[in-house]
């Protein structure tokens, strides 16, 4: 592990301007667009910034950016306007906020060179921006509403490094609705023969290839008529005369993958019985659960199978700057299926993929630090060998 350098935090403020009818944050004053980032340094100067974010929550805590930071790397790690929570989250607004970011990281902090590093669900946000950036194809929201995205002129990242990524938060959330569930307003009326966490239920691990497509195909119709709901009701406020109106509402039942119970399913070394956020079956219908609130625009903007538009492997193609993909070995939240498929998809000459063994999706447990030092010590080389080091 390369020797910790001293490094600083500081934390700023990014404000960018939109002009719209309907606000989806609270607190947020007129048309202003405020971001709190921290931009994390070695005392050493360089031209090389590596931007972090993720569609909710504070990227800066996150262990490999600081750790990244504490091997002399120039870091901002910046929240999105959504940092309290997902259930109004949009995807084409986070797109928006990450533009500001670079922008700003570009035009005032002067840096020359922008590298896009995203964990976990900052991996499709960041190839989203990237292939928007390169070659635009969006032109409305998922819900068909106009988006400063369709004109904006994004400033592209200069390479794109995805660590422990998943491809999509709709194609991660479809593959782990309790299929079982056949009522969305009573939860508890299920169809027992798709119910994993039911002991009297005769489909057990290891499980059958007939069971699991069945049951993928169960979890599939399942997001298409929550989305079927949505669209009714977002018709039904428009021929109501009320086109900016929203309705929130409750999804149940989403940890429910096979693959947390049968390890032969996707298989890496994760641990079995057991995810990123503890025990599955706990988690399945915890208030901590993957997109359990949603508002409408936002569960057709990131959990829509059909209609969301941010998919890595969907982006990939447009793609053309340097890559790397790196995994953890026991990832306890990502499936290797997504990783593969976002690799294989990329359109980059220069692309590669890197495995840290054993580790799982956070880098924790007793290894962790080491595993955490190894992923840094590969970035590292990976981005000198670019012409993007410290």
């Amino acid at each position: 592990m390369s020797e910790a350098v001293r490094y600083s935090r500081k934390p700023y403020l990014i404000v960018h301007r939109e002009e719209r009818v309907r606000k989806d944050v609270y607190g947020s004053i007129d048309d202003a667009v405020v971001l709190q980032a921290q931009l994390m340094r070695g005392e050493a100067p360089s031209k090389t910034v590596l931007i972090a974010m993720h569609p909710i929550g504070a990227p800066a805590y996150l262990p490999i950016f600081p750790q990244l930071a504490r091997a002399g790397h120039h870091v901002i790690a910046c929240a999105s306007r959504y940092s309290n929570g997902d259930a109004a989250l949009e995807m084409e607004n986070v797109v928006l906020d990450l533009a500001a970011c670079v922008r700003d990281a570009r035009e005032r902090l002067e840096y020359e060179n922008v590298v896009l590093i995203g964990w976990s669900g900052g991996g499709s946000l960041m190839a989203g921006f990237q292939a928007e950036a390169q070659k635009p194809v969006i032109k409305a929201t998922a819900s068909g509403e106009s988006t400063p995205l369709a004109n904006a002129k994004l400033l592209a990242g200069d390479a794109l490094v995805l660590v422990a990524s998943h491809r999509s938060r709709h194609h991660l959330l479809t593959g782990q609705l309790d299929a079982s569930i056949i009522d969305e307003f009573n939860p508890d009326k299920k169809d027992r023969a798709l119910d994993l966490y039911d002991a009297a239920n005769p489909a057990q691990p290891p499980y059958s290839k007939d069971f699991l497509a069945t049951y993928r195909d169960a979890q599939l119709r399942r997001n298409r008529r929550i989305t079927s709901w949505v669209k009714e009701k977002l018709a039904s406020l428009k021929t109501a005369g009320r086109p900016h109106d929203e309705h929130c509402f409750v999804v149940h039942g989403t940890m429910a993958d096979p693959r947390w119970i049968d390890p032969t399913v996707d298989p890496n070394g994760r641990r079995p019985n057991w995810t990123y956020l503890g025990d599955p079956r706990v988690v399945n219908n915890s208030a901590a659960g993957l997109g359990r609130y949603s508002s409408l625009r936002s569960w057709l903007s990131q959990w829509s199978f059909d209609d969301a538009q941010f998919d890595s492997v969907g982006s990939g193609p447009r793609i053309t700057v340097p890559s790397l993909v790196l995994t953890a070995s026991a990832d306890d939240a990502c499936p290797p299926a997504h990783t593969d498929a976002m690799f294989d998809a990329l359109g980059a000459k220069d692309k590669q993929k890197h495995q840290i063994d054993a580790a799982n999706h956070y880098f924790s447990g007793p290894d962790g630090r080491s595993q955490l030092g190894e992923a840094v010590e590969f970035i590292s080389a990976w981005l000198e060998k670019r012409g993007f080091g410290i």
